[in-house]
């Protein structure tokens, strides 16, 4: 009777480290797996975070028999919007699986490439493709330039991808009306103050994101809010003195979204120059056209840093933010000088 007693708990006893050995070897496969999951996701995550490269500047490769002054433009429109989609990993601003919704540099890269392509929309439906004021918008524009203000952040029902590519398709077909004889509605009418108003509003732009790049130390800014006018009024009081300073979790947000900006606005100002070939050499205004194109571009160079570090101005460590400021400022300033050289007869 011992012995049967003793037979059997012995056998419990290999049964259970069978039980265990079993329960060992699944944890392990468990953690292996989780472990190469999420190497899988940071190394996607990592290439996905890469800025796609500009897209190559044929701007009538679709139209190359029968190119006419807006094609140009057009297509530089067309071609940023389909980056932005078709980059690797595709749009994520509305991602909700990994690694897509724990990224956030590209999605404000996003953005500020989504910002410009409303911009330029708007521009074309309202100015280019009006010869005045009063004149009838055209039907495609109108209706392209609604699906690129559709939120960014919709990725069901529909989704914004859906939106923006019907968008593009509209522009796509304004584009094959422009050089139509037979559909004198589609127009591009480059003029010179047609550019001033698209200018006005990037000038707008860049003047924000420079003052918000620039806020990234934290300085005291006098108001000058009313400033040069005696009359001026505002709807509630405000401090003469101000301390503006960019929240430290959005310092890389905005460095993104101004990165973005001005990657877009490198492939619309290279069509621009096409487009307004005449008007700029008219005014001797081409050469500052290109050393607005050459600051943008130095807000391209490659970051040689794991993060976007924000350093005082003159102190050990770097302020990306405050060279991204310094390029976007001079651009700026170009843009103003170009615009009042427009103005000029």
């Amino acid at each position: 009777m011992l012995k049967q007693r003793l037979a059997d708990k012995m056998a419990d006893a290999r049964e259970a480290v069978q039980d265990w050995s079993g329960n060992r070897r699944l944890a392990r496969l468990l953690v292996a797996g989780v472990a190469a999951y999420l190497v899988l996701m940071l190394l996607l995550g990592f290439y996905w975070n890469m800025t796609p490269d500009h897209p190559a500047a044929q701007f009538d490769r679709d139209n190359a028999k029968s190119r006419v002054v807006g094609s140009a433009t057009t297509s530089a429109l067309i071609d940023v919007t389909e980056t932005l989609l078709d980059k690797p990993g595709g749009f994520l601003s509305n991602d909700i699986f990994p690694p897509g919704v724990f990224m956030d540099n590209m999605p404000s890269w996003e953005y500020g490439v989504l910002m410009q392509v409303r911009d330029l929309s708007r521009a074309m439906r309202e100015s280019y493709s009006r010869s005045q004021s009063q004149s009838q918008e055209d039907i495609d524009l109108s209706r392209a330039e609604p699906r690129f203000n559709f939120s960014s952040n919709s990725w069901a029902v529909p989704a914004s991808e859906s939106e923006y590519r019907q968008g593009i398709r509209f522009v796509k077909a304004y584009r094959k009306r422009l050089s139509d004889v037979n559909d004198p509605q589609a127009q591009f009418y480059a003029r010179a103050d047609n550019l001033r108003y698209w200018l006005a509003v990037v000038e707008n732009r860049l003047g924000s994101l420079s003052q918000r790049l620039s806020s990234s130390v934290g300085r005291p800014r006098v108001n000058t809010d009313l400033a040069n006018d005696p009359n001026a009024r505002q709807s509630t009081p405000s401090a003469s003195e101000q301390r503006v300073k960019t929240p430290w979790t959005k310092i890389d947000n905005v460095f993104f979204e101004a990165r973005g900006t001005a990657w877009a606005l490198i492939h619309f100002l290279k069509a621009a120059e096409v487009d307004f070939a005449d008007v700029l050499e008219d005014k001797n205004a081409t050469v500052s056209l290109r050393q607005i194109i050459r600051e943008l571009e130095g807000t391209q160079q490659a970051l040689f840093s794991p993060m976007v570090l924000n350093g005082s101005g003159f102190g050990p460590l770097a302020n990306h933010s405050l060279v991204m400021a310094s390029y976007i400022s001079r651009a700026n300033a170009a843009i103003i000088d170009l615009r009042d050289l427009l103005s000029k007869g």
